[in-house]
């Protein structure tokens, strides 16, 4: 009898992990990117005892802006060399607290650090804010300028 209800339970948890394990991409638009510092991958053992807390100034990596349908993420790529092309749909799944990106069904894929998450709605709230800030300058600007 416990044989057959953990294997009934079994063949119910089954199918609800296993989406998990195979990662289910999801899509979204890379819309705004720029140059950043590297966020450097923090040993606690090398920190502890003085090594570098910070990455070289020298090297900067991509921060990409990821739109999909419910979060946007700004995450930062490794190295300079983690390109994806702006304005594109690219497939995307959340690995161990790392963005994973597959462009073009390409046969490798990108790990990216998930630097900052926030609901859709309330980020383009806040670019709604942004742009009204922009306008109401500009026209302060063009006032200033003809008196």
């Amino acid at each position: 009898m416990k044989r057959m209800l953990w294997l009934i339970s079994l063949c119910c948890a089954v199918p609800t992990l296993l989406p998990a394990q195979l990662g289910i991409y999801r899509h979204g638009s890379v819309v705004r990117m720029h140059m950043g510092d590297c966020i450097l991958a923090r040993h606690g053992f090398m920190t502890t005892f003085g090594g570098p807390a910070t990455a070289m100034p020298q090297e900067y990596c991509p921060e990409y802006t990821l739109v999909s349908d419910s979060v946007v993420f700004v995450i930062v790529g490794k190295s300079s060399t983690q390109l994806i092309p702006l304005a594109e749909t690219i497939d995307f799944r959340l690995h161990k607290n790392e963005l994973v990106v597959r462009v073009d069904d390409a046969k490798h894929e990108s790990k990216f650090t998930i630097r900052e998450m926030i609901v859709r709605s309330e980020w383009e709230r806040m670019q709604r804010h942004m742009d009204e800030q922009m306008k109401a300058s500009e026209q302060k600007a063009a006032i200033t300028t003809r008196d």
